[in-house]
C-alpha cells in the first residue's frame, strides 16, 4: 500500500517536455466547469437560474457522476464593450476549467472559441450565430438551434404569404450581420431578396435609431424583419409606433429575441406591449412534457435565491439547462472510460513583461478531445427535447413556433421545422413520426392579426413616395401603329398597349410617377430582345407594349399578367371566301349532284321491280306506285323509309344503297363543315408541319422573336426567312408568290395577323395557333410593381374595361372587297365515290338479272305451250299477256298448311288466275291433311 502511494506521487511530480501536470484523481469529489454569461441581460439572468437548477437536479441525482459534485465557476462579461468583453472572457479561461457553458454572445464567442481549441476546452455555447461551425472551431459545440435555421423559418414565412422584397434592420456586430447574411441567402432560394438593409451600432442614440426609421419608411418594402438584441429591439418597435409604421400596410417579424424577452418577463409596460400589436416572432420550439412542466414548478424558488425571481423560463432556458445536463452525462461516461481530469503548463502561453493577462496561468486539458467526444455522442430526452448532435455538430430536429402578437397574448399561428422545411399547423414532434413531405400544398399557418388589427394580408410593398421616375421603354414601331406609335405632334406614346398599361396603373392604390422613352427609330420595327436586354442592364425600369412572353426572356425579366393573348399562326393566300346562301350546295360537283340523284331513282325503280308482286305496299295505282318509287328512293337518305322490302334480292339491294348513302351524307357534312368554318388556302401549307417539311421561303415581321424560334425550335434554315416590315409587304410577297421572288407563307403572332386580316381579304390563317404565349408588359427581377399590374390588368379583363380598350384601337371587321374568284379543289367529284356508285350498280343490274330469269321460268311454268288446244296468239298479245303476269299479285310461299279433312283451303287467290290454275295448284294429299302451295 505503502508502494502504490509513493508511485502516485512521484507521477504527480513528474515533468514532461510541456509543462507540469497538475493532476487530481480519476474521479474527483469535485468537478469545476466554468459559465460565461452577462448577468444583467434578459438570456443572461435565464441562464443564470437555468444553470443552478441543473446543479441541483444533478447533484442530488445519485445514478450521474457517482457521487462527484459537480460546480459551476460564473463569469460576467458585457457583450456591448467588445474589447472588455473579451478581456473578461480570457481572464476567466486562466482558471482551470473543463468545460464552458456559455458564452451568450457571438463576439465573445468567436474569440473564445480560438482559446478553447488551444485550451482544449469544449464550449457549451447558446450562441446562434450561423459562423461560428465545428469545423472551424472544433471545440465549439452549439447548445441552441442555430440562425441558419431561424432565417430559413423567416423566409418561410416571407414565401408563404407571396412578398418578394424585405427590409432587414440588425444590430451592427457579428450577431445582426451574420443572421441577416443567412436570411439573404434563405431568401434568394426562394427567390425573394432584402431590398434595403440597414444597420446600426450597439451604442445608437433614440434619434439615430429615429432616423433609421424614416429612411425605412421611404422603402418600397413593408415587410420590416427585426435582428437585434431586446434592448434596442424594444426601442425600435415603440418608435415604429410613433412613426405610425405599425398601421394597416406594414408587416414587423422579429426574430426569436422578442419571445425571449416576452416569455422571461413576468411584467411587460402595456406602453410596450401596445407598441407591437400584430407583431410576428419567432420561439425555439419546445415539446410539453413531464421534464419540462417540473423545471417550471421549481424555476419561481430556484429564482428567487439568486435574485432573478422577475425572470420566468424562456426557451433559452431549456437549452441552458440541458447543456449542464450533457456535460454531466458526458464526464460520467468520460470517467467510466478511465479519463482523467488533468492540466498541463503550455510553453507557448506566456506574457510579456508588465503584461496584466498572464497567459501562462493558462492549462491545457490533456483530455479535453475524449471529453468532447463524449459530448457529441450525448443522446437524451431533456426538457429542450432530444438532446443529441448531428455530423456538422447541431441539434437535431431545430423547430420553432410562429407567434403573433395580439393584446398581452402571444398567439401561436403554426410551426416551422427543418424535418418538413415548411411551415405547419402540425406540431413538430407529431410530424416526425411521419415521413418528411416538403410539398408546398401542405403548408398552412392559422390566420394572423396584422398591423393595424387587420386580418387581411397586407401587400407588403408599396411604391416609395420619394422614389425616383420610372424610366419605360416603348417601342417605336414603324407598322402594326394601333398597338403603340409616337405622336409626331406632340411626341407623346399612344395606341392599345398604353391604354392599357395608364389603365391598370389608374387601379393602383399608390401613385406612380413614370417617363415614357421611345426605343427605336421608327423607320422599322426594333428588336424587342434589345428592349428587354435593356431591362437587366438597368437602362430601363420597365418596359410596355407589344411584348411576347417568351421563354428566353422570362429568364431574366418578370412579366405582368397577359393582358392580350397571341400565338404564332401560319398566314397563307386564299381563293375564296364562302359567304353566299348557296354555299350548302359548294360540297359537291353538279355531275356529282346529277349522279347522285339519278342513283336514288335507279335505285328506288330497282327495288319497286323486285318488291311489286310480292309486296303490297309497293303496289296501287299507277300515281300511288310512282309517288311510293320517289318517297322510297329520297327516304333512304335519311334512312326514313317506311316500307318494308320482302323479298332477298329487294332486301341486298337495299343494304348496299344504304352503305352507299352513308358514306355520300357524312362526306358531304364535312365537306359543308369545312366550307363554312375554314378559308381554302391557295398554296399545299395546311399547317407547321407543311411549313417545316417544304422548301419555300417563309416571312417573318422585322422584330419579331418568330425569327429565332423558327430557327431554333423548328430547325428552319435561316436562309429560307425573309424579313417584312409592313403589311403591305405581307400581302404583296403572298401574292407574287415563291416563284416570283415573294413567299408561300408568312409566320406572325395572331393579334397582328387579325388586324392585317381586317383589310386583306384573300389571304387567311392557315391551321392553328402553334405556339400559345401572351403579351405583357417588363419589369426587372421580383418587382412588386409586376405583382400588383398584374392583379390590376386581371380586375380590367373582368369589368369589361380591356375589351373595350381592344375595340377602341383594333378594328377588325371583316373586310368587304368583292372576291369573284371560285374554288373548287377541295369540292366532292363524282371521282372520289365512282367505285361506290359502280358497285350499287353492278348490284341493281344482277338483281334485276335473276329477278327476271325467275319471273320468266314461273311465267312458262303458269303459261305451257299448247298448240293443240288453242291457235297461235300474236306476239303483241303474247307480251301483254307476259306484262300481266309479271304486273299479278304472286301469293305469300308457304311451305305447308294444316286443314281438316274435308275442309278447303282458305289460302287468298290472285284474281288473275282461272279455276283451271287454282285446281292444278292446289291437289289434296289423299291420306293427310297437308297440301302444296305452288307459287
Amino acid at each position: 500500500m505503502k508502494i502504490t502511494c509513493l508511485m502516485l506521487l512521484v507521477l504527480s511530480l513528474v515533468h514532461v517536455p510541456n509543462g507540469i501536470y497538475k493532476s487530481l484523481a480519476a474521479r474527483p469529489s469535485v468537478v469545476n466547469i466554468g459559465s460565461i454569461v452577462r448577468f444583467n441581460s434578459t438570456i443572461g439572468g435565464v441562464s443564470v437560474v437555468a444553470i443552478h437548477a441543473a446543479l441541483e437536479d444533478i447533484n442530488s441525482d445519485s445514478t450521474i457522476l457517482n457521487g462527484t459534485t459537480l460546480k459551476v465557476d460564473m463569469k460576467d462579461t458585457n457583450c456591448d464593450d467588445g474589447f472588455l468583453g473579451m478581456v473578461q472572457a480570457l481572464q476567466f479561461m486562466e482558471t482551470d476549467v473543463i468545460a464552458i457553458i456559455g458564452p451568450q454572445c457571438s463576439t465573445i464567442a468567436h474569440i473564445i472559441s480560438f482559446v478553447a481549441n488551444e485550451l482544449r476546452v469544449p464550449l457549451m455555447s447558446f450562441a446562434s450565430d450561423a459562423t461560428l461551425s465545428s469545423i472551424q472551431f472544433p471545440f465549439f459545440v452549439r447548445t441552441c438551434p442555430s440562425d441558419l435555421y431561424q432565417m430559413d423559418a423567416v423566409a418561410a414565412i416571407v414565401d408563404y404569404y407571396r412578398w418578394k422584397l424585405v427590409t432587414a434592420i440588425y444590430l451592427d456586430d457579428d450577431y445582426g450581420r451574420n443572421g441577416i447574411a443567412a436570411l439573404d441567402d434563405a431568401l434568394a432560394l426562394r427567390r425573394c431578396k432584402i431590398s434595403y438593409k440597414v444597420g446600426f451600432p450597439s451604442n445608437a442614440r433614440k434619434s439615430d435609431l429615429m432616423n433609421l426609421l424614416i429612411s425605412v419608411s421611404y422603402m418600397e418594402s413593408r415587410v420590416i424583419i427585426l435582428h437585434t438584441s431586446a434592448v434596442h429591439g424594444l426601442k425600435i418597435l415603440s418608435l415604429a409606433n410613433q412613426l405610425k409604421m405599425m398601421e394597416n400596410g406594414y408587416v414587423w417579424i422579429a426574430t426569436d429575441w422578442l419571445s425571449a424577452y416576452l416569455d422571461a418577463n413576468s411584467s411587460v409596460p402595456d406602453e410596450t406591449i401596445y407598441g407591437m400589436q400584430g407583431v410576428l416572432t419567432l420561439r425555439s420550439h419546445i415539446p410539453d412534457s413531464k421534464m419540462k412542466s417540473k423545471l417550471i414548478s421549481k424555476w419561481s424558488r430556484v429564482s428567487k435565491m439568486y435574485n432573478y425571481s422577475d425572470l420566468h423560463t424562456s426557451s433559452y432556458g431549456f437549452y441552458v439547462y440541458d447543456s449542464v445536463w450533457a456535460v454531466a452525462r458526458a464526464l460520467d461516461a468520460f470517467f467510466d472510460d478511465g479519463g482523467r481530469i488533468s492540466f498541463s503548463n503550455d510553453s507557448r502561453l506566456h506574457d510579456e513583461a508588465g503584461g496584466t493577462l498572464h497567459l501562462e496561468a493558462m492549462s491545457v486539458f490533456d483530455m479535453g478531445n475524449n471529453l468532447l467526444e463524449k459530448i457529441k455522442k450525448v443522446n437524451f430526452t431533456g426538457v429542450s427535447g432530444q438532446v443529441q448532435f448531428n455530423a456538422a455538430g447541431d441539434l437535431i430536429h431545430p423547430a420553432y413556433d410562429v407567434i403573433n402578437i395580439i393584446g398581452n397574448v402571444m398567439r401561436t399561428v403554426g410551426y416551422w421545422s427543418n424535418y418538413s422545411r415548411l411551415l405547419s399547423t402540425v406540431r413538430p414532434e407529431v410530424l416526425y413520426s411521419k415521413p418528411p413531405n416538403s410539398s408546398l400544398a401542405n403548408q398552412h399557418l392559422y390566420d394572423v392579426i396584422w398591423p393595424g388589427e387587420t386580418a387581411q394580408k397586407p401587400r407588403g410593398w408599396v411604391f416609395p413616395s420619394n422614389a425616383k421616375e420610372l424610366k419605360i421603354g416603348v417601342p417605336n414601331r414603324f407598322s402594326f401603329k394601333e398597338f403603340v406609335m409616337k405622336d409626331n405632334v406632340t411626341g407623346s406614346m399612344k395606341g392599345y398597349c398604353i391604354d392599357v398599361f395608364t389603365q391598370a396603373l389608374a387601379l393602383l392604390p399608390y401613385p406612380v410617377t413614370y417617363k415614357f422613352i421611345p426605343f427605336g427609330s421608327g423607320t422599322e420595327n426594333p428588336h424587342y430582345d434589345k428592349l428587354v436586354q435593356m431591362i437587366e442592364d438597368n437602362e430601363f425600369d420597365a418596359a410596355i407594349g407589344d411584348i411576347a412572353i417568351t421563354m428566353s426572356r422570362t429568364v431574366t425579366t418578370d412579366f405582368t399578367q397577359p393582358f392580350i393573348e397571341s400565338g404564332l399562326v401560319i398566314l397563307a393566300p386564299v381563293k375564296k371566301h364562302i359567304t353566299n346562301s348557296w354555299a350548302f350546295l359548294q360540297p359537291f360537283t353538279l355531275q356529282m349532284w346529277c349522279v347522285t340523284g339519278l342513283f336514288f331513282l335507279i335505285v328506288g325503280v330497282a327495288v319497286w321491280i323486285l318488291e311489286h308482286r310480292i309486296n303490297d305496299e309497293f303496289r296501287g295505282t299507277p300515281r300511288e306506285q310512282i309517288m311510293t318509287i320517289f318517297w322510297f328512293s329520297f327516304s333512304t337518305l335519311f334512312f326514313a323509309h317506311r316500307e318494308n322490302t320482302m323479298s332477298t334480292l329487294g332486301r341486298g339491294v337495299l343494304i348496299i344503297w344504304l352503305f352507299v348513302v352513308l358514306i355520300i351524307q357524312s362526306s358531304y357534312t364535312a365537306s359543308l363543315t369545312s366550307i363554312l368554318t375554314v378559308q381554302q388556302l391557295e398554296t399545299s401549307i395546311r399547317g407547321i408541319d407543311d411549313l417545316k417539311s417544304s422548301d419555300y421561303p417563309i416571312g417573318f415581321q422585322v422584330g419579331s422573336f418568330a425569327e429565332e424560334y423558327m430557327v431554333k425550335e423548328l430547325n428552319i434554315s435561316r436562309s429560307r426567312l425573309i424579313a417584312l416590315g409592313s403589311p403591305e409587304e405581307y400581302a404583296d410577297a403572298l401574292k407574287r408568290g415563291p416563284k416570283k421572288g415573294g413567299v408561300s407563307a408568312i409566320v406572325d403572332e395572331r393579334p397582328y395577323v387579325e388586324l392585317f386580316l381586317s383589310t386583306y381579304c384573300k389571304i387567311a390563317i392557315a391551321g392553328s395557333d402553334f405556339t400559345s404565349r401572351g403579351w405583357g408588359f417588363a419589369f426587372p427581377r421580383d418587382s412588386p410593381l409586376q405583382v400588383d399590374l398584374s392583379t390590376a390588368i386581371l380586375l380590367l379583363s373582368e369589368n369589361g374595361e380591356l375589351q373595350r380598350i381592344h375595340d377602341k384601337w383594333l378594328k377588325t371587321d371583316k373586310c368587304t372587297a368583292d372576291n369573284t374568284e371560285f374554288i373548287d379543289s377541295n369540292q366532292l367529284r363524282l371521282e372520289s365515290f365512282w367505285g361506290l356508285f359502280l358497285i350499287c350498280g353492278v348490284a341493281c343490274v344482277i338483281a334485276l338479272l335473276i329477278y327476271f330469269g325467275i319471273i320468266i321460268y314461273k311465267y312458262l311454268r303458269h303459261e305451257p305451250p299448247d298448240e293443240s288446244m288453242a291457235p297461235k296468239e300474236s306476239p303483241r298479245r303474247s307480251f301483254r299477256r307476259f306484262i300481266s303476269f309479271v304486273d299479278g299479285r304472286e301469293l305469300p310461299k308457304k311451305r305447308s298448311l294444316s286443314l281438316s279433312r274435308d275442309s278447303t283451303p282458305r289460302t287468298p287467290v290472285s284474281s288473275n288466275l282461272t279455276a283451271h290454275d287454282i285446281e292444278r295448284q292446289v291437289r289434296p294429299v289423299r291420306n293427310g291433311s297437308v297440301i302444296d302451295i305452288e307459287n
